[in-house]
């Protein structure tokens, strides 16, 4: 049974209702979930986290029966800073990329299959990485 790791812009997608990528988010969650578990970081929650007021709220969307809570492990944060110094490096922007190297590195040290929709980062800074993606 595979474990999903889901990005917050596949569950901003169905919680924004968004007209363009509700149907594939809702879709692919869905079907992860038929399948396997789902999991979300303190990353990812945070990031879910701004459109609420309270952490009630949040909870009742995202409920840990549903969605596992992982913590990151240690070797992620090690990869994902490494892979931004790559980054930034190579000539990349300073200000927004960083939770995406750590969502990443979580699901590449933990072998986790990552659900997301902006997968040019994870496949260029993660190549054996797992993703579902459009």
């Amino acid at each position: 049974m595979p474990d999903y790791l889901v990005d917050s812009n596949v569950l901003l997608d169905i919680l924004e209702d968004d007209p363009r990528w509700f149907d594939w988010s809702a879709q692919v969650l869905a079907a992860a979930a038929d399948s396997g578990s789902l999991s979300i970081n303190p990353v990812i929650y945070a990031e879910v986290s701004i459109g609420f007021q309270r952490i009630e709220e949040l909870e009742a969307v995202l409920p840990p029966d549903r969605f596992q809570r992982r913590p990151l492990p240690w070797e992620a944060a090690f990869l994902a800073g490494k892979c931004f110094l790559r980054y930034r490096t190579g000539g990349g922007n300073r200000r927004s990329p960083l939770p995406d190297f750590f969502i990443g590195a979580h699901a590449a040290v933990e072998n986790l299959c990552l659900i997301t929709r902006d997968a040019a980062r994870y496949r260029s800074y993660f190549p054996s990485l797992e993703l579902i993606a459009p």
